[in-house]
C-alpha cells in the first residue's frame, strides 16, 4: 500500500467466504461504488462448509479436503461483483482453518481459527490496521451473529486488534445486526417463500439474533447495488444453491430486504441520525476524514 488512500476507508472482518456477502455486501457495494477504500479481511478459507453442487461434493473436509481452496477463488468472484479490489486472508491463506459448528470434534484441529491465540491473531489484524488506517471497522457481537465458533473468534481478534493499534485503530467500530421490526416483516413476507428460513418460528424473540429497534445504530441503504450482492452470493456456489430462500428475498422483494442492512455501533461517537431512532445513513459520519500518513510513517508512529 501506498499513502495514496482515499479519505474514507472501510475495514471489515468476517469469519468465511461468503460471509461477507449475506450480512455486509450491499454496504461493501456501496462503499466501494462512492470512493471509499473497502478492505475485507476474511479468516479462515471455509474449509469445513456444505457444498450444494453435486460434482464438487469430493471436494469436502471428510473426503479430497481442497474445499478451502475452492472457496477462495468463490470469494474472488465476489469481490469482484461488489467492486472490492482490496481483499486479504488473516495471517495468509490457509494459515487459520475453519473451525466447523460448535460442539464438533473439528473445533480442536490444531489450525482451527477456535484454537488461535487471540493475540497472535490479532497482531496479524494489527499490521493490516496501521497498513490502511480504516476509520470505520465491521465485525460480529460477541455472540457472533449467531454462535458460530468462528464467527466469535472473528469479534474477539477484530476488538482486540482495535485496542492494540491504539490511536492507529479505528475511530468507529460497528457490529453486523438485525431490527426486530425488521425480522417481524421479514417472517411475514417470507411466508410467501415455499423455502421458508422462519418456518416454525412463532416469535421474532425465539431466535437468537435481533435487537431493539433503539439500539440499532446505523441503516444503510444500499439498494441500488443489491443487484451486485446477488451476484456475489452466486459466486458462492459452494454454499448458497440455487433455491436458496436468498434468491426468493432477491426475486420477490429485490433491494427491500436484500438492498439494507443494519449494524451496532460498538465503539466510537454516533453521528447525526434520521428518522425516529436517529439511525446513520453513512458509517462515516460524524467523523473528519484525513488522509492517511505513509505506511511507513504511521507504523513508527
Amino acid at each position: 500500500m501506498t499513502d495514496a488512500l482515499p479519505a474514507r476507508r472501510l475495514l471489515l472482518v468476517h469469519a468465511h467466504p461468503d460471509d461477507e456477502v449475506t450480512g455486509t455486501g450491499a454496504t461493501m457495494a456501496h462503499y466501494a461504488s462512492t470512493g471509499a477504500h473497502v478492505t475485507l479481511v476474511t479468516c479462515t478459507l471455509g474449509e469445513e462448509g456444505e457444498i450444494h453442487v453435486p460434482a464438487l461434493a469430493q471436494l469436502e473436509a471428510a473426503q479430497a479436503d481442497q474445499l478451502g481452496g475452492y472457496r477462495l477463488v468463490e470469494l474472488q468472484r465476489a469481490c469482484a461483483a461488489l467492486g472490492v479490489t482490496d481483499h486479504r486472508f488473516l495471517g495468509g491463506a490457509g494459515r487459520f482453518r475453519d473451525s466447523g459448528m460448535m460442539g464438533l470434534e473439528t473445533n480442536n484441529h490444531p489450525r482451527a481459527f477456535w484454537q488461535a491465540d487471540l493475540d497472535e491473531a490479532a497482531a496479524m489484524l494489527v499490521e493490516i490496521i496501521r497498513e490502511v488506517r480504516p476509520q470505520v471497522m465491521i465485525t460480529y457481537d460477541p455472540n457472533g451473529f449467531y454462535g458460530h465458533p468462528d464467527h466469535i473468534q472473528a469479534h474477539r481478534v477484530a476488538m482486540r486488534a482495535a485496542e492494540l493499534a491504539g490511536a492507529d485503530g479505528p475511530q468507529k467500530i460497528y457490529w453486523t445486526a438485525m431490527p426486530r421490526s425488521v425480522l417481524k416483516e421479514g417472517m411475514e413476507a417470507f411466508r410467501q417463500l415455499d423455502d421458508n428460513p422462519f418456518a416454525g418460528v412463532e416469535n421474532v424473540e425465539d431466535l437468537p439474533f435481533g435487537h431493539a429497534d433503539d439500539e440499532i445504530a446505523a441503516r444503510i441503504d444500499g439498494t441500488d447495488h443489491y443487484d451486485r450482492k446477488t451476484a456475489a452470493m452466486k459466486a458462492h456456489a459452494t454454499q448458497i444453491p440455487d433455491n436458496s430462500w436468498l434468491y426468493g428475498i432477491a426475486g420477490d422483494f429485490g433491494g427491500e430486504f436484500m438492498g439494507v442492512e443494519f449494524f451496532l455501533l460498538a465503539q466510537g461517537e454516533r453521528g447525526p441520525g434520521e428518522g425516529p431512532h436517529g439511525w446513520e445513513s453513512d458509517l462515516f459520519s460524524g467523523l473528519a476524514l484525513e488522509q492517511p500518513a505513509a505506511a511507513g510513517e504511521s507504523a513508527a508512529r
